[in-house]
């Protein structure tokens, strides 16, 4: 009995001993991710392609990969063509926004530990998570109404927001899981959005209705409710609603629509720099006073037709990024074919580097240079903060529209299966 007592005891030390040693071993270990160093890249979103192009994000701006954002396109496509109201809003997403072809991506930013990038595809009207391992997709979540559109991701990665546009909705995700953390209600047509004070706050840029060809000044009333909303983005509540109608009519701009556009604030967040639908220029708005300071009118290609139905979604400029210092602010001018670099003092426009189409701005990941999507060229093009000059050209895929910086783990290619 003894003996038998002593190997009962000796086999629960050892077992003692060996679950200690597993559990020592499962709290010190970190997860391979947490461990693996990433690599900043940009991410290229072909909106006709379905796919997205991975370049450096500095230099040569060398291709590093392709990734199919719709490795589930038959599955979805069975989905609409059985219901008749979604074959309804996907076809006219594909005649309207989408000049006649589906759109597959619009949005995109990466996990925080560089393993998966969460992506906004406006004719699914969803928001999925590919896994840049396998190109798999990881989570899926269908956003409200029938459209999904611009996002943007909170200053600690942890959270993304996007645009459901025909549910005037901002619906807030967790960027690891897919799952809703919380949504609030916007203006017509969703468009663009920010994080704002540390990701306490997220403005939402509604944009009214751009499918209409109402167009003319005096139908200005037709195009619905236009304007940005900014809530709380802890507890999702609107905290404030600013409507730029009254703004530009004090500063004696009657003429301009109040759809605001892309948008960017000035490092310190005391100023924001927008462009609205169907204007060649930018306007300044001081945050803490709430009101516009400066307009700049920039210039119109002769070769561009003033039929304002020819406009793409009503944006004849769409897309704007300013260097990380705050004195330069990237200018994409879509509908007049080039982008230019204004100096933020003066708002004085460099060069007008020609360009197919500029649908997009953004910053290049040592802030050096402003890169433009040229969705007419499909190809992206980097120019020099500095002297205004193009640098360089990637070819990339169809339609290029959104672009993003986001990390990948360093030495990836692409997916396995992808």
């Amino acid at each position: 009995m003894h003996a038998l007592a002593r190997a009962r005891r000796c086999g629960s030390r050892l077992r003692d001993v060996l679950l200690a040693a597993t559990l020592t071993a499962a709290c010190c270990t970190a997860p391979a991710s947490a461990t693996t160093a990433l690599r900043e890249v940009l991410f290229v979103g072909n909106n006709w392609d379905g796919t997205a192009d991975v370049i450096g994000s500095t230099g040569d701006f060398a291709k590093i990969a392709r990734i199919n954002v719709i490795p589930d396109k038959a599955q979805r496509l069975t989905e609409i063509y059985l219901n008749p109201i979604k074959l309804i809003y996907f076809l006219g997403i594909r005649q309207g926004p989408g000049e006649g072809h589906d759109q597959f991506v619009d949005d995109m930013y990466t996990t925080p530990d560089g393993t998966a990038v969460v992506v906004s595809r406006p004719s699914f009207a969803d928001v999925v998570a590919i896994d840049l391992a396998t190109g798999a997709i990881r989570w899926r979540f269908p956003v409200s109404g029938y459209r999904a559109d611009h996002m943007a991701v909170s200053p600690d990665g942890a959270k993304v927001a996007v645009s459901a546009s025909t549910s005037n909705t901002v619906h807030v995700l967790d960027i690891r899981t897919g799952r809703q953390l919380g949504s609030f209600r916007a203006g017509d047509k969703p468009h663009e959005n920010v994080f704002t004070a540390g990701g306490s706050l997220l403005w939402n840029m509604s944009i009214g209705e751009v499918d209409n060809a109402f167009d003319d000044p005096s139908q200005d009333w037709l195009k619905g409710d236009r304007h940005i909303t900014v809530a709380d983005a802890a507890t999702y509540r609107v905290v404030k609603t600013i409507d730029m109608r009254g703004r530009l009519d004090a500063f004696g701009r009657r003429d301009l629509s109040d759809a605001v556009r892309p948008a960017v604030f000035t490092p310190d967040e005391s100023s924001l720099y927008f462009q609205v639908s169907f204007f060649n220029g930018v306007v300044q708005y001081d945050v803490a006073a709430d009101r516009i300071t400066r307009v700049k009118t920039l210039p119109k290609n002769p070769a561009t037709s003033e039929d304002r139905t020819t406009w793409v979604n009503d944006s004849r400029h769409h897309g704007l990024s300013m260097k990380p210092t705050g004195d330069k602010l990237c200018v994409a001018a879509t509908m007049d074919d080039y982008a230019t670099v204004l100096d933020v003092a003066t708002l004085q426009e460099g060069p007008l580097v020609p360009a197919a189409k500029p649908y997009w701005a953004t910053v290049s990941g040592d802030g050096r240079a402003c890169v433009i999507s040229e969705s007419g060229a499909d190809q992206v093009t980097a120019i020099d903060f500095a002297t205004g000059r193009k640098l360089l050209s990637v070819p990339v895929g169809d339609h290029p529209q959104r672009v993003r910086l986001g990390h990948v783990p360093d030495g990836w290619t692409g997916p396995s299966s992808g």
